[in-house]
């Protein structure tokens, strides 16, 4: 089939349809999408909660527990402890199929009667305030990390060890502040970078030791600001950048901040990505429009897969898995269409919390080792089959209609009113921020925040502007964020250039925050300033570090022997070797995910690997 143009029910935008994508719709017999790829993506992220945590009693045994769910949610919740038990029975909620009544009127009818999981922890030793975390040990305040030892305040990040304040990072041990970093130690602020040791703010550097505040190196030793130096003309300057003072190090982020501005930057981070459009695509092949994948092959609108993910469509948190589409947290399977958390299970449809060892389910919740169920009712497997042939039908013929009018069939994902979470509560809040009213404009559930009983006992302007003159008794302090200055409409104590941040209620500022003794320990083995910002704001920081997940079309800004200035800045890199399109422009254009309004230079490729390898 040909192309087609399309407006998505949700945003009214244009998107299209592309000829291949009509063949993997045809090949998981579902319609054709009405709702564009990056709605369908904020759809699936409304359904993930990884760091909006609340205080509650376990509905089984009465334990306080921490959970993703606050004390108000409709349906049960039970600690790990007793949802994994035996001491009750998924199967005893288990409902007939109403023809007169919406499939997705049924699942929520379900969905609050049937007890929940509180928190996503595996085979953990003492990892309090944590979630999505699995096979670690001594972890504070992480999300979404696996086989860890010693990290706080971290995300996303996996085979790493004494750490702090990291982000989509791997096999890193001792850094702070790292972001998009593999295979790195004891560094400051690095950003896309691989195989650094002992340095501090580096950009998509490689093999580097002994560097500060450097852009686009390559195995080089002892560099500041790009020039290089002696081992001993290195340490003497580098107590000008770094030391342990606060202020030291917010004179180093405005550097850093200048600095890549006036270097160039590649269209996108992709390593050894075949025929892939996207960014942070690693060893992958086939990848269309898709981000934050690992080993992996034929998809499309895919993002933030661990690994091995074939031959799938619209799927965010998955991997190991084949044949999935429009889910989120769902793998180690095959044959998956619109679930959350499914996962070493075959052809699921449409269900929820069920783990390990299920087949031919459909609408179901918290089941383990069970076939051929429909809302959670065990059916024969050609009853099975039959049954979910008529509900298929009757979800096209009497779609769900929300309060905004839009419609969902068969292959839409979850409608927006059966989420479990506010938007604020979500990793949609996090990398499509909105307003509370566009919140509610939009269909989406918001939650006001909570009203903090702790009162500041010292404001993040009055610490010590040196590690060195941190006493212990600050660990009996309660720390004022920096950002509630700014939010109360005062003169900002601390002033956080690189990333652009600005103080706001996307960032969910706890107002107040403690450092709690191996953090303490951290700083001062790493010879680090106190943070000024609550750990939200500074992992919003970060997260705005970091380029969208969204492409632009843009040209090359190669025209010869320099690139040609960005909007808004003066800007003009000159280039330090020849380019195969000799001093004529660069007539290369691509996808990437810096907008065209941003103040980087932006290369393709051929041009930037001219210039860096």
């Amino acid at each position: 089939m040909e192309k087609q143009t399309k407006k998505c029910q949700n945003c009214k935008k244009d998107f299209t349809i592309e000829p291949e994508d009509f063949a993997f719709y045809e090949r998981f017999k579902v319609p054709v999408p009405t709702f564009c790829p990056q709605c369908r993506m904020i759809f699936r992220l409304n359904w993930r909660n990884e760091r909006t945590l609340y205080w509650r009693k376990c509905d089984l045994c009465g334990e306080k527990i921490l959970a993703i769910y606050d004390k108000d949610a409709p349906f049960p919740v039970y600690c790990n402890k007793c949802w994994y038990s035996d001491k009750w029975d998924p199967m005893k909620y288990g409902q007939d199929y109403d023809f007169k009544s919406p499939f997705f009127e049924q699942l929520r009818e379900l969905k609050n009667r049937v007890p929940h999981l509180n928190l996503n922890v595996l085979n953990n030793k003492n990892c309090p305030y944590v979630n999505q975390v699995w096979n670690s040990k001594d972890i504070y305040m992480s999300f979404d990390v696996g086989y860890a030892e010693n990290v706080m305040y971290s995300k996303a990040c996996h085979f790493l060890k004494d750490s702090v304040d990291c982000t989509y990072s791997k096999k890193i041990e001792l850094c702070y502040e790292c972001i998009n970093t593999k295979d790195s130690s004891r560094s400051i602020g690095l950003l896309n970078c691989q195989d650094c040791l002992d340095s501090y703010f580096l950009k998509n550097c490689r093999n580097c030791t002994h560097c500060i505040l450097c852009v686009n190196l390559r195995n080089k030793k002892y560099h500041i600001l790009n020039k290089p130096y002696s081992k001993e003309e290195f340490e003497k300057l580098k107590e000008e950048y770094i030391d342990g003072s606060f202020s030291k190090y917010e004179k180093a982020r405005e550097l850093f901040a200048e600095l890549l501005n006036k270097s160039i930057h590649k269209e996108n981070e992709n390593l050894r990505a075949i025929n892939c459009t996207g960014n942070y695509i690693w060893e992958s092949k086939n990848c269309k429009h898709s981000f934050n994948v690992f080993r992996s092959e034929d998809c499309k609108f895919v993002n933030d897969i661990d690994s091995d993910l074939k031959d799938s469509m619209d799927v965010s948190h998955g991997g190991e898995g084949e044949l999935i589409y429009n889910s989120l947290c769902a793998g180690a399977g095959s044959n998956m269409i619109c679930n959350w958390v499914s996962v070493y299970s075959h052809n699921i449809q449409y269900s929820i919390l069920c783990l390990r060892n299920n087949a031919n389910l459909f609408g179901c919740l918290s089941l383990r080792n069970k076939q051929n169920c429909v809302l959670n009712k065990q059916y024969s497997k050609e009853s099975f089959d039959k049954l979910r042939t008529k509900i298929i039908d009757h979800m096209n013929k009497m779609p769900y209609v929300d309060s905004k009018g839009r419609k969902f069939v068969y292959g839409d994902y979850f409608p927006l009113d059966l989420a479990p979470f506010a938007y604020n509560e979500t990793t949609a809040q996090e990398l499509f921020p909105i307003t509370k009213a566009e919140a509610k404009q939009q269909g989406f559930q918001w939650k006001g925040l909570e009203t903090k009983e702790h009162r500041p006992t010292i404001k993040a302007k009055d610490l010590p502007d040196h590690i060195k003159d941190v006493k212990d008794n600050i660990l009996q302090e309660v720390i004022e964020c920096a950002n509630v200055s700014v939010a109360n409409g005062l003169t900002p104590d601390v002033k956080h250039t690189t990333s652009g941040v600005k103080p706001s209620q996307f960032s969910q500022c706890t107002t107040a925050f403690k450092i709690i003794p191996q953090e303490l320990e951290f700083y001062r083995k790493m010879n680090l300033p106190l943070p000024r910002l609550c750990p939200n704001c500074r992992h919003y920081q970060r997260i705005k570090q970091r380029n969208p997940l969204k492409l632009w079309k843009r040209q090359c800004q190669c025209v010869g022997s320099a690139s040609s200035s960005q909007a808004g800045t003066n800007y003009v890199y000159q280039n330090t070797a020849k380019h195969f399109h000799g001093d004529k422009p660069c007539p290369n254009e691509f996808q990437t995910t810096y907008a065209p309004d941003r103040p980087e230079i932006v290369y393709c490729e051929a041009c930037y690997l001219a210039e860096v390898v």
